[in-house]
């Protein structure tokens, strides 16, 4: 099998990410009836498991930079991708190579096959089996630690499929897939709490939502886990802000203060360290300062409020609801003060657009709105109507490309263009601009 036809074996299944339409489903049976007929490859090491509304991809790349700078072999199980499947599968940081993949789906192709001629119908999703495989070569590469990034929720993802984890990451909570989840902060919080496992510690990031942080408390008492808030453990202080990066001195439990370079922008990263360094501490392996210190030197998480070129400025980042794009708004603010913003923008049809118009709006800036090939888009016109209601000045150019070579033309010294809404449409501007190979 040749990567291309792993990929459209895997496209056969029901397929979330690119439909947006969910089967509720009552457990994961069929996802450990799979792992079962494939020798339960998900277990035998230490696990960090993360799950969370924003962030949690940022906090698996830093905890697994840490862990791979302390000398171990680490496996990275995240989604979604930006340019290739590969992306989500990494051995030691890199991504596995487009023959492994296609190699992986072979492997566990008899093994699906058995799955989905179960007797009570139920079938197999294109996650579960990324899933799998991601498992499957974490074995095979013999991986010291792994670190899963949860898929969509947490109770019922493909990936809560341990008995006991070592240590369970919950990241900052906030309303998202509200049809799938719920549509309150609770309900929400309820879903990702569902990683808990009995005996396992539990790191909760900074909460914005008291309500939030009350439910992974009581699931955390439920399940007899360990509690860590890095909120009242953590004092982290900002020493130095640029494009470059961001310098912080960080106050811990145990251990003398650490001074760190983290080069991701926002303050919201450095929230996202402390929970990293929370998680790798609360491990049963040994971790020293200067591998914390070197791993989130180097950490690489494109997307997030990423540098794509400097002249004219280009900036990238994902953010797909209102606190993420809040988030973003307060770094721009900070970091370029009195610069002239035009966005590219474009998000996915199920995300409340309203939200992340309301935060981005206020800053004054042109927008282009534009729509990604990805087929969950939102049509560009109905992004144009979005920010033209909250009184932004807009155009629609609906190819991505386009819409980065019209910004690009608009730009002057004192102008940032900021790609923003969704992954896939920064993941077209990455490929419109030749960074593809920068993963």
């Amino acid at each position: 099998m040749q990567y291309d036809d792993a990929i459209a074996y895997l496209l056969q299944f029901a397929d979330f990410e690119r439909s947006g339409r969910f089967a509720e489903r009552p457990d994961l049976a069929p996802m450990l009836d799979l792992l079962a007929r494939l020798g339960d490859p998900q277990l035998g090491r230490p696990t960090v498991h993360i799950a969370g509304s924003k962030g949690k991809g940022s906090t698996a790349a830093m905890t697994e930079s840490i862990l791979r700078a302390a000398g171990y072999r680490t496996g990275l199980c995240s989604s979604p991708h930006l340019h290739s499947y590969c992306e989500r599968i990494r051995i030691d940081g890199r991504p596995i190579a487009e023959s492994e993949f296609a190699a992986l789906v072979d492997a566990i192709r008899p093994a699906v096959k058995a799955v989905n001629q179960r007797e009570d119908g139920r079938r197999l999703i294109t996650f579960d089996l990324l899933t799998a495989m991601g498992f499957l070569a974490f074995r095979e590469h013999a991986v010291d630690v792994q670190v899963v990034e949860v898929g969509l929720g947490g109770r019922l993802d493909s990936t809560n499929v341990f008995q006991a984890t070592d240590v369970c990451v919950i990241t900052p909570l906030s309303l998202e897939h509200t049809p799938i989840l719920g549509d309150t902060v609770e309900a929400i919080a309820t879903e990702k709490a569902g990683i808990t496992r009995p005996g396992s510690r539990v790191v909760m990031a900074v909460q914005a939502y008291p309500e939030a942080a009350e439910v992974v408390r009581a699931a955390a008492a439920r399940a007899g886990a360990s509690l860590q808030e890095v909120e009242q453990a953590y004092a982290a202080q900002v020493t130095g802000i640029s494009l470059q990066g961001t310098r912080f001195a960080l106050q811990r439990p145990l251990g003398p203060p650490l001074s760190i370079e983290l080069p991701l922008l926002g303050r919201h990263q450095v929230e996202n360290a402390a929970t990293a360094i929370a998680a790798v501490s609360a491990l049963p392996l040994a971790v020293p300062d200067e591998a914390i210190a070197e791993g989130l030197r180097c950490v690489r998480w494109p997307g997030r409020l990423e540098v794509l070129q400097t002249d004219p400025l280009v900036l990238a980042d994902g953010a797909h609801n209102r606190d993420s794009a809040r988030r973003l708004r307060e770094a721009l603010t900070e970091l370029l003060p009195g610069c002239e913003v035009i966005y590219v923008a474009g998000t996915s049809a199920d995300k409340n657009i309203s939200a992340i118009v309301e935060e981005l709006a206020p800053a004054g800036a042109h927008v282009i709105a534009t729509q990604s090939r990805h087929p969950r888009s939102l049509p560009a016109e109905d992004v144009a109507a979005a920010f033209a209601a909250a009184g932004g000045d807009v155009e629609t150019v609906v190819s991505p490309a386009a819409a980065i070579d019209r910004a690009l033309a608009l730009a002057s010294k004192k102008t940032v263009i900021c790609l923003v809404g969704s992954l896939f449409l920064v993941a077209e501007g990455r490929e419109h601009l030749g960074l593809m190979d920068r993963v």
